[in-house]
């Protein structure tokens, strides 16, 4: 009789977590310009076609509220409130209570979200440990409270805790569970749980029934891979796509706009594009060589070639809009003669050839021909290899490319540009390596010095004077911000109005519906 009753109350919780996840809606097709995923571990996911995804799945302890990306408008997600000690430097975060994991995997405890932060500040567990580098203990004072102390302050630490990068929960039961394999099979506490992967198809997420904020009005979202531009749109204009990534290219925007019953939307951030240069190896360790391809820039051509709708110019190595951004920088402005001539000072008369690697991404590939095109003009070859973007990736990180093409948004407060980008700590092919593709440290004393101010008047100067130096060294040069675009039939209802998103894409909520 015991054996029959642990065997039926086996059944039912088995019965209760799919019930969780049954469809009890409509399916929300969204089209990406992917062969394939990724990692969907939240604290690996780099790649827009993983973090746009991943965000449907995971909870921070505090989230932008959807549509936005203010850390004004920043609010309560998986902790209910919190605050902070007078000098900042403890906090103290209290869980909503009964908020449940996906596939049956439990209550969300603080016990998860100390793992998770945890796990986020590893270099071993996480692509974004640096943003952590400040975190000095994060402990759970009882099941429902978590409390962090500083080594020292932050610009934002509930940036840091956002539903974004580093700051997702993940549950701790499962990652010790699957290992390796939560890359692939992960558990979220979001609206909606990953069902199945068809590699180089799709993936398939069920409506988490018992999300905290209430059941997904769409009962299932079908996440397809189609990488070919040309067979994506044309299966959205056949209506077999609900949603559509779009191309940041003006031809493709007024094309979509004349397609019946259909939305393009543009959004913030602003995907700031750098040509990131080597400064420690030829030829870029000569700063003429650097100047000469900065002179070689034509930045209002790229936004004519991409578009005025959704491309601006580049101001500096910080975007615009960022709390903390200047464009009061010595940007050198295009100038092709000048160009040569410091080639020709630099030994260069006859120009030179440069190996570069780069991405296979339909857009990123055809600006950077754009871009290849210009420096051409000045006496300076670019000798693409261009891999998968996965690939790309790998090999940029292994210090393989003394010119790396990087189009990326972040956390909008220059501290986390400035140092995943720029500070010495953060430069490739370190034990600390981030994103630091050129090997600047020069402005490493006014960024550490901003961090940890508590007078904004004094970031905000030290962050211009960040700036100032890096473009005066020209470890980058600067070339376009570029808005996010996805195209959307009429019926689909997002719930909110999209005025931004932190993981690039549209965020796909309880409220989203299909009218």
């Amino acid at each position: 009789m015991k054996a029959l009753r642990t065997a039926l109350l086996a059944s039912a919780m088995t019965l209760a977590a799919a019930g969780a996840m049954a469809q009890s809606g409509p399916t929300l097709r969204v089209g990406m310009a992917a062969q394939d995923l990724g990692r969907l571990d939240p604290h690996f996911a780099v790649s827009t076609i993983d973090r746009v995804v991943v965000a449907w799945m995971f909870n921070g302890l505090v989230r932008f509220a959807p549509g936005s990306i203010d850390p004004a408008g920043i609010e309560p997600d998986l902790a209910e409130r919190w605050e902070s000690s007078p000098d900042g430097r403890t906090w103290t975060f209290h869980l909503r209570r009964g908020v449940q994991w996906q596939g049956g995997f439990g209550e969300v405890t603080a016990d998860d979200v100390v793992f998770s932060l945890r796990k986020a500040a590893n270099p071993q567990s996480s692509a974004f440990s640096a943003d952590f580098r400040a975190f000095d203990a994060i402990e759970a004072v009882d099941p429902y409270t978590v409390r962090i102390t500083l080594k020292e302050n932050v610009p934002s630490l509930l940036g840091i805790l956002t539903n974004y990068s580093g700051g997702f929960i993940v549950s701790r039961r499962a990652v010790e569970q699957r290992g390796a394999d939560f890359a692939r099979n992960p558990i979220g506490s979001g609206p909606f749980a990953l069902d199945r992967v068809t590699p180089n198809q799709s993936a398939e997420l069920a409506a988490h029934t018992g999300y905290f904020r209430g059941a997904p009005q769409i009962g299932r979202v079908s996440y397809r891979f189609i990488p070919s531009d040309a067979s994506r749109d044309l299966a959205f204009q056949n209506r077999e796509l609900d949603i559509n990534y779009g191309r940041a290219d003006q031809t493709w925007i007024n094309r979509t706009r004349q397609v019946p019953n259909t939305t393009v939307d543009a959004f913030e951030p602003g995907e700031l594009a750098i040509l990131n240069l080597d400064v420690t190896k030829p030829p870029f360790n000569d700063i003429r060589v650097r100047q000469a391809l900065a002179h070689a820039i034509n930045r209002p051509e790229l936004v004519r070639f991409r578009g005025q709708d959704v491309n601006r110019e580049g101001q500096s190595l910080v975007p615009r809009g960022y709390l903390g951004f200047t464009n009061d920088v010595p940007l050198l402005q295009y100038d092709p003669n000048r160009a040569r001539q410091l080639l020709a000072e630099a030994g260069y008369p006859n120009g030179l050839t440069v190996r570069v690697i780069h991405t296979q991404l339909p857009e990123m590939l055809a600006m950077m021909q754009v871009v290849q095109q210009q420096l051409r003009r000045a006496g300076i070859t670019l000798d693409l290899q261009v891999v998968e973007h996965a690939t790309f990736h790998q090999q940029i990180r292994q210090d393989l490319s003394p010119l790396v093409y990087y189009s990326a948004a972040r956390f909008p407060v220059a501290d986390i540009y400035l140092t995943q980008f720029f500070h010495g700590r953060s430069i490739v092919g370190t034990p600390t390596a981030v994103t630091n593709f050129s090997h600047c440290n020069q402005a490493d004393q006014q960024i550490d010095a901003a961090r940890v101010s508590t007078n904004i008047e004094e970031q905000r100067r030290l962050w211009a004077e960040a700036q100032r130096i890096l473009v005066q060294n020209v470890c980058g040069v600067p070339l376009i911000e570029t808005l996010l675009v996805f195209a959307r039939s009429n019926n689909v209802d997002y719930g909110y109005d999209l005025r931004g998103s932190m993981s690039l894409g549209p965020l796909i909520t309880e409220r989203t519906r299909l009218r």
